[in-house]
């Protein structure tokens, strides 16, 4: 025959046995712990020692390191019965209110932790469901992110230059527009009129800072003494702007603006040059083709030539107009 317990199997509450004496301490017991386990709400659950007032029906979470009446009981939930401090050992899976922190807690069988756990989820929607390719998902008329007393950072990484870190703003589902780090590190805004094909507006590099628009681009060359340098056009043909940067020398002598065709029909003809930029046309530039303390430009197929026969490197800053 099976021996009866002396203790419910979940809560622990004390059976009256039979034959029993003062069978209302039993049963009085048992409505304590109902009283403290049902809605079960703590003061606190960092308060290492008692409170010097308690009321009657104060309960508490007695930490490590507990001192006073409550050491020894860490864990344990601590109610004040008006003479003395009830203890009651809690088990795996309990949860209770905590007034202190307005949150709920909850026991794993060792400490008692937060209920609801922020850290490390697969998964979060606001609004709406998320998913494996959207773990943060909110639905709503906007989204506010502010600041904490100071300023404030959004912040999009990227495992790999080949990767993406962008925006991608849509329309019914379908992509219109992006912006970001998108297959390598230039800056690049995006626009598409039907979410597959995607041209690219505006891209600014991050080496040199320079831009390019979809009919405008620009950038620098540095090209040393009796050197030529090359500059790849845009497209076969367009507008280009050039100038030496450069402190002390004036920018108008040491500048041109040209018509080039770097396709079929190869030419060069100048709209504006300084005195000491020359425009070679078509010519094979060497070093050494141009005046000495000259600047020159000649065109090849889908090339500009720059040549410097000036005794120290020179930086040229050139805009493209066109040509896309």
């Amino acid at each position: 025959m099976t021996a009866f317990p002396d203790t419910s199997p979940i809560l622990g509450l004390p059976y009256i046995l039979s034959a029993q004496a003062q069978k209302h301490v039993t049963h009085n017991e048992s409505i304590r712990m109902l009283d403290l386990l049902v809605q079960l709400t703590v003061i606190s659950r960092t308060i290492t020692s008692p409170p010097a007032s308690p009321a009657i029906g104060d309960c508490y979470v007695v930490p490590a390191p507990a001192s006073g009446d409550w050491e020894g009981q860490e864990g344990a939930l601590a109610v004040w019965q008006g003479t003395a401090w009830a203890f009651t050992p809690p088990q795996a899976g309990w949860r209770a209110y905590a007034l202190d922190e307005a949150a709920g807690i909850t026991f794993d069988g060792s400490v008692w932790g937060n209920s609801v756990i922020l850290q490390n989820l697969s998964g979060l929607g606001i609004n709406t469901a998320s998913d494996a390719t959207n773990p943060l998902a909110v639905s709503g008329d906007a989204t506010l992110l502010s600041h904490d007393g100071a300023g404030h950072q959004l912040k999009i990484n990227k495992a790999g230059s080949s990767d993406t870190a962008s925006l991608l703003y849509q329309s019914n589902w379908s992509g219109r527009a992006e912006m970001g780090l998108a297959g390598d590190d230039s800056f690049r805004i995006k626009v598409s009129a039907d979410g597959s094909s995607f041209d690219t507006a505006l891209s600014f590099d991050p080496a040199s800072a320079t831009t390019q628009a979809k009919c405008l681009s620009s950038g620098k060359l540095t090209v040393a003494a009796d050197n030529v340098g090359l500059i790849d056009t845009p497209g076969a043909g367009g507008f280009v702007l050039i100038t030496v940067v450069h402190a002390t020398y004036p920018q108008s002598s040491h500048s041109g603006i040209f018509c080039y065709d770097t396709g079929g029909s190869l030419a060069c003809d100048t709209i504006y040059t300084g005195s000491s930029f020359a425009n070679l046309g078509t010519a094979v530039l060497d070093g050494t083709t141009g005046s000495v303390n000259t600047s020159s430009i000649a065109v090849k197929t889908g090339q500009l030539q720059i040549e410097n026969r000036y005794t120290n490197p020179w930086t040229y800053s050139y805009t493209f107009i066109g040509g896309l």
